[in-house]
């Protein structure tokens, strides 16, 4: 399965799309632990000291947020199926807006 990262997640990853091995059929929370395995880093990056998915931290399956899907992280995933994963991204400047 095919998972494009973005922003910092990239640094760690070395690459925008990385591909990882899950089971067919397994789920969001089972790709999580795969890249958490791959990239020990990862963890501090995506999962809080419980081991749940930070809430700033966005998984999108075929571009839907898994917030939005019924099943969460226990949404199954298909190797056929688009996943994304972005960090949130903060900052810049309010200097140029024009009031």
């Amino acid at each position: 399965m095919k998972v494009n990262f973005y922003a910092t997640l990239r640094l760690i990853t070395g690459a925008k799309t990385i591909e990882f091995t899950i089971k067919e059929g397994g789920t969001v929370k089972d790709l999580v632990d795969e890249i958490v395995l791959t990239y020990p880093s990862m963890r501090q990056e995506l999962l809080d000291h419980d081991g749940n998915l930070y809430g700033h931290v966005h998984v999108f399956v075929n571009g839907r947020d898994n917030r939005f899907l019924e099943k969460r992280m226990d949404t199954q995933i298909f190797n056929r199926d688009q996943i994304d994963i972005f960090p949130a991204v903060g900052g810049g400047s309010t200097e140029n807006i024009l009031e």
